[in-house]
């Protein structure tokens, strides 16, 4: 392959050519970075054009096993379903080059991007959008506009652009910035939170000793919520590199560029006698129609000023006076914030809707809370479980299969907004709501081993469901006696400009999104930032505004927090259903008493006390979950028991062939747990019930029959027993 091009960008070098493949696409360009291969395509449909006020682009990122010499998983040995990573990363493309094409641009576009070689160390979310850019400015669509993105992560306190995937594993920030030589047009960021092991002092607290090394370190979760100031700082110094990525990118790639042929644009030019008529006789409805919150009533109200319209003037066409209706409509909310500093629904600019929170309404669920905001509802459900409940993915230039044991599921059905669409496989607006939701919540989280999944249900939506499902996710875990190292809240932010005036406002609902030039998504602590996600409509945004925001946000989350707690200390546990934890460390060396010949102690101490049972060979770790806190306790006794040597049958002074009284305390399969005098279990084998052959221990004993055993044998801490003739 011969490059036309060669940059050498912040940390990495990209190659690039054009004209040798995929000819007859409109525009494709195929760049490498270091062993990481991408095909970049861009076709346009120049005959057809969609006669409806959105851009009708389709952005697809496709990764291919044989990239990373891979055979695809699963039964079929083909490329079938997009993983979530290909998902979020077709979004992610699609958000940064959406604000690229003008107003009126008709013609169908796709922009397909091929991972055909990958990387181990590449970072294919930043290639995949230079790539895709690449494609489109050489391409012969009249757009000569550079977009590139650049990761920036924070690593020992230092900032460092564009750091490998090893690098960004030790990164306490994860930035991911799109735009121009001139203006900011897509974030997504998140901050990584860390275990470190914290020395406490044994006269103030009781830490989680090693029963065998009485240490007194215990893991601690640590949030790097990111400061706003330092927030601004970052932006600054990723919004020069890319302005010096780009004017690389435009003089590189400018002799290639196609001559651009006469695109189809559908301005459509709204019929001023309506709005004039419509502003003059029908202001006061349209201002109690915008004053109907939920979408579907808001709907209504357009509807019905519409039909009387046209009841006034028949010879009018309805579809011109809908859209002379929705740009009044659009201007009289714009102006009624700039103006007046008054929102549609009269709150002022930073006010939050009402919040109202209840939790564990569920009963049956681990743990679950309603977060109600205005006319946004998400019902957040916690399920807790053990390190086999975690999902098993692999990502294309991941060594092998992974496991991902905090989840975020996102769910927005149709009657979310009064619409009777059918509910089916998650979109990609779902996949990445979701994400954002982890995102958000993962990094302040103390697992302590555990597998946790969060499902949001949104009942209600009108303005940000994802900030909702922040909130009820935060309240969701710890009404499931999740640990968290800091209070999490996220709020959705919006603005509205016309020239130089500009207003920034807070928690906005689904009117001021519409009609809004900016979708600004911010979750963390009162400290910090912990997610963010910002696409702007405007192409761009300024340095100054940005920070703005940023503080109101601020704001906001502090008095959401503050409804939160209050909350929090009203919560009762589902102690009935929420499965218990515990982890521990023993000696290493004991680990073969605990599992015992072919694992028969462990499954002897799962069956006895209802728990499962993780152990980490290496460190001496033991990770405890059952369904109550008897059994946990009990579980720990025992383990810490034949570790130590010290179980109640040293301290019992029977021996074999004693019979006396027992009471069964736990039937199993093989046999029946039996307290005896003193406190002291032994287990009954089922082969030594009875006389005869039975094939159910059930059969012979229920749980709390007493009944005569004879002491048949002692085996290290375990007494057997026998049916006493």
């Amino acid at each position: 392959m011969k490059y036309n091009v060669e940059l050498d960008l912040r940390n990495k070098q990209e190659a690039y050519a054009f004209s040798q493949v995929a000819a007859q696409a409109n525009g494709a360009a195929w760049l490498k970075c270091g062993n990481t291969v991408i095909l970049a395509t861009v076709v346009i449909d120049e005959t057809d054009f969609v006669d409806e006020d959105f851009l009708p682009l389709t952005v697809q990122y496709i990764e291919k096993s044989y990239a990373a010499g891979k055979f695809p998983g699963g039964f079929i040995k083909r490329e079938t379903k997009p993983s979530d990573f290909e998902t979020l990363t077709s979004r992610i493309v699609d958000r940064s080059l959406r604000p690229l094409f003008p107003k009126g641009f008709a013609n169908p576009i796709q922009i397909t991007v091929m991972v055909l070689s990958a990387d181990a160390e590449a970072d294919l979310q930043v290639l995949a959008l230079n790539a895709a850019s690449a494609a489109l400015y050489i391409s012969d669509v009249d757009i000569f506009n550079s977009v590139s993105a650049v990761r920036v992560g924070k690593i020992d306190g230092e900032i460092i652009f564009n750091p490998t995937r090893s690098q960004l594993e030790n990164s306490t920030l994860d930035l991911y910035l799109a735009g121009s030589k001139d203006d900011m047009l897509m974030i997504e960021m998140q901050t990584l939170g860390t275990d470190e092991v914290e020395i406490i002092d044994l006269g103030m607290i009781e830490p989680m000793v090693d029963p065998v090394m009485s240490s007194t370190a215990i893991p601690v979760r640590t949030s790097n919520a990111l400061a706003e100031d330092e927030l601004i700082d970052v932006l600054s110094q990723a919004q020069e590199a890319l302005f010096e990525a780009n004017t690389a990118y435009e003089k590189a790639f400018k002799p290639f560029a196609s001559e651009p042929f006469e695109l189809q644009y559908v301005i459509s030019e709204t019929n001023t006698e309506m709005i004039d008529y419509v502003r003059t006789n029908h202001t006061d409805d349209l201002k109690r129609g915008i004053n109907q919150m939920a979408k579907t009533e808001r709907s209504t109200a357009l509807r019905t000023i519409r039909k009387t319209i046209l009841k006034e003037k028949p010879e009018w066409n309805e579809h011109e006076l809908k859209k002379a209706i929705e740009a009044v409509k659009r201007s009289m909310v714009r102006a009624q914030i700039l103006d007046e500093k008054v929102r549609a629904d009269g709150r002022g600019l930073k006010e939050v809707r009402p919040i109202r929170i209840e939790t564990n309404v569920l009963p049956s669920a681990h743990a679950s809370a309603l977060f109600t905001r205005g006319q946004t509802q998400a019902l957040v459900i916690l399920t807790l479980g053990g390190a086999k409940d975690a999902q098993m993915f692999e990502n294309l230039t991941d060594s092998g299969t992974q496991n991902e044991a905090f989840m975020v599921h996102y769910n927005f059905p149709g009657f979310s907004v009064g619409e009777p669409s059918p509910i089916g496989a998650p979109r990609r607006r779902e996949l990445g709501h979701g994400n954002l939701a982890k995102r958000a919540l993962e990094g302040s989280c103390v697992r302590n081993g555990q597998t946790i999944r969060l499902v949001s249900e949104i009942l209600e939506s009108n303005g940000s469901s994802s900030m909702a499902t922040v909130c009820g996710g935060y309240m969701a875990l710890r009404a499931g006696d999740i640990e968290m190292a800091n209070p999490i809240a996220g709020v959705a932010m919006g603005m509205v400009s016309e020239g130089d005036r500009h207003a920034i406002l807070t928690d906005i609902m689904g009117l001021e999104d519409h009609d809004g030039d900016l979708d600004f998504k911010v979750a963390g602590s009162k400290e910090g930032i912990t997610a963010m996600q910002m696409d702007i409509k405007l192409g761009g945004i300024r340095l100054d505004v940005l920070k703005e925001a940023l503080y109101q946000a601020k704001e906001a989350r502090a008095h959401i927090i503050d409804i939160m707690l209050s909350s929090e200390d009203k919560i009762e546990l589902n102690e009935g259903t929420l499965p218990s934890s515990d982890l521990f460390h023993i000696d290493p060396s004991f680990i073969g008493d605990i599992i015992g010949q072919a694992g028969k102690t462990i499954r002897e101490i799962i069956e006895r006390f209802d728990v499962t049972i993780d152990i980490d060979k290496k460190k001496g770790s033991v990770k405890l979950t059952g369904k109550n806190r008897e059994g946990l306790k009990g579980a720990r006794d025992h383990i810490e028991g034949i570790v130590s040597g010290s179980t109640a049958v040293e301290k019992v002074e029977y021996k074999v062939g004693d019979i006396v009284k027992g009471k069964v305390k736990k039937i199993v399969d093989f046999g029946a747990f039996i307290e005896l005098p003193g406190g002291v279990d032994g287990l009954i084998h089922i082969s030594k019930l009875s006389d005869g052959h039975i094939s159910r221990v059930s059969d012979v004993v229920s749980e709390g029959d007493e009944l005569m055993v004879e002491i048949v044998e002692f085996k290290g801490n375990k007494i057997g027993l026998g049916r006493a003739k």
